[in-house]
């Protein structure tokens, strides 16, 4: 990615032009797209990344020697001048307190990660597409052998990590890393005023060693930075790290919608000075200001977000408990969001399946009961042939969701013509196992009727 002033304009005074509460709702537009550069810890950095123009970058990262950083007004003023000119994609990772490491200080980046990010920023599409990857994914590390993907910072840091992505998942193309700890994540909550979230159901977990304590209870709720961070952290359902990853969409979204809220803007220079100890990143100031620029143009229906398809490993398979890779469906994921290619005997031999193969999971979110089944004998009158129904949803949905779970935006656009109704989301909170989760609204009910 090259910076470059943008050809329409050469100066500032274009910029400077609206009225300033404007220019800073903007400001808090592009600090909620940049939540991307987040998740449970990495949300912490959804305000850092777009300032972290006010943080030197280390020597050793080619930072200069500079001892000032541009204010903050001059970045209202003038900042976003700069354009994406190409496709972009970073690797955004959260980690946990190196507690286990002899030497370590809490601030340091060097423990495993609690949540990792791949991330195409791309204006031809004028998208942003995401990957979580769990922790637990089974991987090759470069030099290191086969362990879970959260061991690959500890053993050579943001680099290693980076190798580690690219070498496992297609050789993509990793421009730049944002680490942050996990640290701020607590802290960055609390002074936005919360968070708000639905719980779906109790949660309640001690872990001791860890000094763990987590108490939620269900429904729809204002979250503080430790509740916050105890919803992100729980573990104990049958979907352990998945889970996890999960609450981390549905924690990402709740921050950026946050951040978009004009009260936050007194919270702004708080937010850059808690942050400046937490992250680490290669990213130019100029960079940092070209993906300001870009966030500025896009909506939310321009961001993708998808997990990593795969399965939970078998006791047979290994001691540890694992994610692995679906490498089909990881393919097709790869080559459509990261235009990264799978290999050539691949491709030629995993053709797409039909959309009529596809899984398909209905969940009632209506007030009507028997609504999810409704749907489902609708899809198989349609043809569809692999389609089951899951437990209802704990809270009311007016509209119709079609969940693009392993990131088939096709697919699931395709379903919202059959049914004639609904929004296409893409995120990974559906039903694990399915291709697509439909999660039916009221507005199914009041089809019917009409």
């Amino acid at each position: 990615m090259i910076p470059s002033p943008s050809s329409q304009s050469d100066s500032s005074d274009d910029l400077a032009q609206p009225q300033r509460r404007s220019l800073l709702g903007k400001v808090l537009r592009v600090l909620a797209w940049t939540g991307i550069f987040g998740s449970t810890a990495v949300v912490s950095a959804a305000a850092g990344a777009a300032f972290i123009l006010t943080v030197p970058l280390p020597k050793e990262l080619g930072g200069s020697e500079v001892a000032t950083n541009p204010p903050l007004s001059d970045l209202w003023q003038s900042g976003f001048r700069y354009q994406v000119s190409r496709p972009v994609t970073i690797l955004l990772m959260g980690l946990d307190e190196a507690r286990d490491i002899d030497g370590a200080k809490p601030t340091d980046l060097v423990g495993r990660t609690d949540t990792m990010l791949l991330t195409r920023i791309d204006p031809e599409t004028e998208s942003i597409n995401v990957m979580s990857i769990p922790r637990d994914t089974r991987v090759e590390i470069p030099g290191y052998g086969s362990d879970k993907i959260n061991e690959a910072n500890v053993e050579g840091g943001a680099e290693l990590a980076a190798q580690t992505v690219s070498y496992n998942f297609n050789q993509v193309q990793i421009d730049r890393y944002v680490r942050v700890s996990t640290a701020a994540f607590r802290e960055i909550v609390d002074l936005v005023g919360g968070v708000e979230v639905f719980v779906p159901k109790p949660m309640q977990y001690e872990d001791k060693t860890q000094g763990l304590v987590i108490d939620l209870e269900p429904g729809w709720q204002t979250l503080n930075g430790d509740e916050a961070e105890q919803f992100a952290r729980f573990r104990q359902d049958n979907l352990g790290d998945i889970g996890r990853v999960q609450r981390q969409q549905i924690l990402l979204k709740a921050l950026r919608d946050r951040m978009i809220n004009p009260k936050v803007i007194t919270q702004l220079p708080q937010i850059v000075r808690i942050l400046q100890s937490h992250i680490d990143t290669n990213l130019s100031t100029e960079e940092i200001l070209a993906l300001a620029g870009f966030g500025l143009q896009l909506e939310r229906e321009d961001l993708n977000m998808v997990m990593l398809p795969g399965r939970f490993s078998s006791p047979s398979e290994y001691r540890a408990s694992y994610w692995i890779a679906d490498t089909n469906s990881t393919n097709e994921v790869m080559q459509k969001f990261f235009d990264a290619e799978p290999e050539a005997l691949l491709a030629t031999n995993t053709p797409r399946r039909s959309i009529s193969r596809l899984r398909i999971a209905v969940q009632n979110a209506s007030r009507g009961p028997f609504m999810g089944q409704s749907v489902a004998d609708h899809l198989r009158e349609e043809g569809f042939r692999n389609v089951y129904v899951v437990e209802d949803w704990p809270d009311f949905h007016h509209q119709t969701t079609i969940i693009a779970q392993r990131g088939d935006l096709d697919g699931a656009g395709f379903l919202e013509a059959v049914l004639g109704t609904g929004k296409v989301v893409a995120d990974s909170t559906g039903d694990l196992d399915s291709d697509i989760t439909i999660r039916v609204g009221d507005d199914w009910t009041e089809q019917m009727i009409h």
